[in-house]
């Protein structure tokens, strides 16, 4: 409901983990009119599973089994927040937690209905990132970026969520904005908040 309600109404949607897989079902069925589209760790016997257990994993064997810490991602695009968000990066380093992951093989019909995978793994068979095309911040992540968060230094996707509602993510993701974090000391790395109050300092 909530992802639905985020992507109708272009409320701003920061989803992590299980939030990406529920807003990738929510996707499924509604905009891609796949009503059966499920998980298969809720529905094991799903017609339609938009996600799935990771081909890698065991079922029986719980212990150790998962996919855990810190994984590459690689961003297939530099137009998108969630790059722009990271100073266009060509790639991330962040914690994981899951067994379950997106489909692979229902890609293609969710991007070419608008919802795109802008971060996948270094096989680019691994959904990492996704947004929507057409919503001002519609963002959800499977790492856990809370993991790497801190108080007076918030991962970039919670920086996005927060920059997105008080209406001020454009002016943060511009060009000139990354580069003054990039470059300044300290900069971004070290604290995107004092970055944001030199950006709103005027010259």
């Amino acid at each position: 409901l909530t992802a639905n309600y985020a992507r109708e109404n272009k409320v701003p949607f920061l989803g992590i983990c299980l939030g990406m897989q529920a807003a990738v079902i929510e996707y499924a069925r509604n905009v891609l009119g796949i009503k059966s589209a499920h998980s298969t760790e809720m529905v094991p016997e799903c017609a339609n599973p938009a996600v799935i257990f990771m081909p890698e994993g065991s079922t029986t064997h719980m212990g150790g089994t998962m996919r855990l810490g810190a994984r590459r991602t690689f961003f297939k695009t530099q137009d998108c927040k969630a790059a722009k968000l990271y100073n266009s990066s060509p790639f991330i380093d962040e914690r994981h937690r899951h067994r379950y992951e997106v489909n692979p093989d229902m890609v293609d019909k969710l991007e070419s209905a608008g919802c795109v995978f802008v971060g996948k793994d270094e096989t680019n068979k691994r959904m990492e990132i996704l947004e929507l095309d057409d919503h001002p911040f519609f963002l959800a992540t499977q790492y856990h970026p809370e993991y790497k968060s801190r108080p007076g230094r918030p991962s970039p996707p919670f920086m996005g969520l927060i920059l997105a509602a008080s209406r001020q993510l454009d002016h943060y993701i511009t060009t000139e904005a990354i580069e003054m974090r990039t470059n300044a000391p300290g900069g971004f790395i070290q604290s995107p908040l004092k970055a944001l109050k030199r950006l709103n300092k005027p010259m």
